[in-house]
């Protein structure tokens, strides 16, 4: 690469910064975002990095932008509320559903200890762990296949994350989660849904909160659509 091409994506780069300290310290907390550890992560991961360079511009503004086979990235204050909504200190293992680009996932590695992380297109696959390779995040792990039957080995989670619209959440997803723990994801029909958070109390009974409506591309798969 020539000095000229040097110059050129470190200006980029710089740009992208600062667009990204701006979502991270101005847009996010105007919009209801407080989670301290949530706005520092999204400051410091690089959000253009998870699309096209030709939609990098637009990486950090309000739109959902597309990542290839029909899939998309949310909107950077859908990422921090989901985030936000579960409530992750720091110790927890956390189930993913639906990698996509990465981003999400790359936001989840900032907040908890490890993540799980299940992608239905081997190509959104390949893409994250590429993104996540160069940003040097090495607390995920990555299965292809369908995510609405859960991690393949039996085991529960402390938080799970659903980032596709169901009907409802699929059973198996909520007999991975440990009593205690925090699922959120998005309910409803194919054209919108509302955000839930959900769980089980002391005495093993599902409660269920719905926090804000939303719009999600369909979870696909034996207990989605």
């Amino acid at each position: 690469m020539d000095r000229f091409s040097v110059s050129e994506a470190d200006h980029r780069e710089r740009v992208a910064a600062r667009a990204r300290k701006r979502m991270a310290r101005e847009t996010l907390p105007a919009r209801g975002i407080t989670d301290a550890r949530v706005l520092a992560a999204m400051e410091r991961i690089p959000r253009h990095w998870f699309v096209e360079e030709a939609l990098a511009a637009e990486a950090y503004g309000e739109a959902t932008l597309p990542i290839g086979e029909g899939q998309t990235l949310s909107q950077a204050y859908t990422v921090a509320r989901m985030s936000e909504a579960l409530a992750l200190r720091g110790s927890e293992v956390v189930l993913e559903i639906g990698a996509g680009s990465g981003y999400q996932t790359a936001i989840l590695s900032q907040l908890c200890a490890w993540v799980y992380t299940i992608e239905r297109f081997p190509s959104l696959a390949s893409g994250a762990r590429r993104r996540w390779q160069r940003l040097g995040v090495d607390n995920v792990t990555l299965h292809v296949g369908d995510g609405t039957l859960g991690w393949p080995q039996a085991r529960q989670f402390d938080r799970i994350l659903i980032t596709a619209g169901a009907p409802v959440t699929p059973q198996n997803l909520r007999a991975q989660l440990r009593p205690g723990g925090v699922l959120v994801a998005p309910e409803g029909d194919r054209q919108s849904q509302q955000m839930v958070r959900a769980g089980y109390d002391a005495a093993g009974q599902w409660w269920r909160e719905i926090l804000e409506s939303c719009r999600f591309v369909p979870l696909v798969g034996a207990q989605g659509w």
